[in-house]
C-alpha cells in the first residue's frame, strides 16, 4: 500500500483562522456558509459585525452569535495534525485560570487528566498514572450531578483582557450550565413544584416553554409568555444569550416569569 507524506505548511491554509492566522483553537463554524475561526476570535469579531470575515455572507441581521456552533471535528483534527498544540493550549487555560483564582472548568481538568498517560516502556502501551485514575473517578462521580458540565457548544473561554474581571456568571456560563428559577405571575396558572432548575446555557427559551408545558399538562407550549424583567423572550433565544444581555450583572438564578400567552394587537 502506497503512502504519501504531506508537509504541513500545504495544508495550514485549512487549520488555521483567517482572523489571528494561528492555528484554530476552540474551532467554530458559521452554520450559515461553514466557514471555521477560532472562538474568541470570532465572537470578538462579531461583536462589531454580523457578516462572516471570509465570504462576508450576513450570519444574522441581530442575533449573529446565536448561529455559530463549536466544531469539535475540526478541532480534534487540528491538535492530531500540530505537535504539541494540545498540550501547549491546556497548559495556558490552566494557567489563566490559576492567575484568576478561579476553579479549572471540567473540560480542561478531564483534558489534563488524559495528557498525563504516558508509555509503558516494557510493551509500548499506554498506562495512566493512579493518581489520573483516582482524579477521573472523582470528576466523574462529581459530572453525575451535572449532565451538561461537558456541553460541546460550551467550551470555556479563556480570552479575557488580564484587567476586566470575570462577572458573577462565568463559572457558569462558560462552564455551559445556567441556573434558573421559574415563577408563575398569572392567578389562571400554577405555579411549579420544582421551580429552580439547572440546565444547559444552550437550551432556549423554547425548551423552557415545553418543559413548563409538560409539568402543567398544558395542551400547547405556544400557549406561554417566559419573560426576564417585564420582557417577553424570543423563543429562539438561548439561555446564555439571556443571561448576557438581560441578566449580566446580577446573582444567580436567572430569574424567569412564565404566563398565559397575550395576543398583542
Amino acid at each position: 500500500m502506497l503512502t504519501r507524506k504531506i508537509k504541513l505548511w500545504d495544508i495550514n491554509a485549512h487549520i488555521t483562522c483567517r482572523l489571528c492566522s494561528g492555528y484554530l483553537i476552540d474551532a467554530t463554524t458559521v452554520t450559515e456558509c461553514l466557514h471555521t475561526f477560532c472562538r474568541s476570535c470570532l465572537v470578538k469579531y462579531l461583536e462589531e459585525n454580523n457578516t462572516c470575515p471570509t465570504c462576508r455572507i450576513v450570519i444574522h441581521q441581530s442575533h449573529p452569535l446565536q448561529y455559530i456552533g463549536h466544531d469539535r471535528t475540526m478541532q480534534d483534527i487540528v491538535y492530531k495534525l500540530v505537535p504539541g498544540l494540545q498540550e501547549a493550549e491546556m497548559r495556558k487555560q490552566r494557567e489563566f485560570y490559576h492567575k484568576l483564582g478561579m476553579e479549572v472548568p471540567g473540560d480542561i481538568k478531564g483534558e489534563a487528566c488524559s495528557a498525563k498517560q504516558h508509555l509503558d516502556p516494557r510493551n509500548g502501551e499506554t498506562k495512566a498514572d493512579d493518581s489520573s485514575n483516582k482524579e477521573t473517578a472523582e470528576e466523574k462521580q462529581e459530572e453525575d450531578n451535572d449532565y451538561h458540565r461537558s456541553d460541546e457548544q460550551e467550551m470555556p473561554s479563556t480570552r479575557y483582557s488580564h484587567t476586566q474581571k470575570p462577572h458573577l456568571w462565568s463559572r457558569d456560563i462558560w462552564g455551559g450550565n445556567v441556573s434558573i428559577c421559574l415563577e408563575c405571575n398569572s392567578s389562571k396558572l400554577r405555579g411549579l413544584k420544582r421551580k429552580w432548575i439547572r440546565c444547559s446555557a444552550q437550551a432556549t427559551v423554547l425548551h423552557l416553554k415545553k418543559f413548563i408545558a409538560k409539568k402543567l399538562n398544558l395542551s400547547s407550549f405556544n400557549e406561554l409568555d417566559i419573560l426576564c424583567n417585564e420582557e417577553i423572550l424570543g423563543k429562539d433565544h438561548t439561555l446564555k444569550f439571556v443571561v448576557v444581555t438581560r441578566w449580566r450583572f446580577k446573582k444567580a438564578p436567572l430569574l424567569l416569569h412564565y404566563r398565559p400567552k397575550m395576543d398583542l394587537l
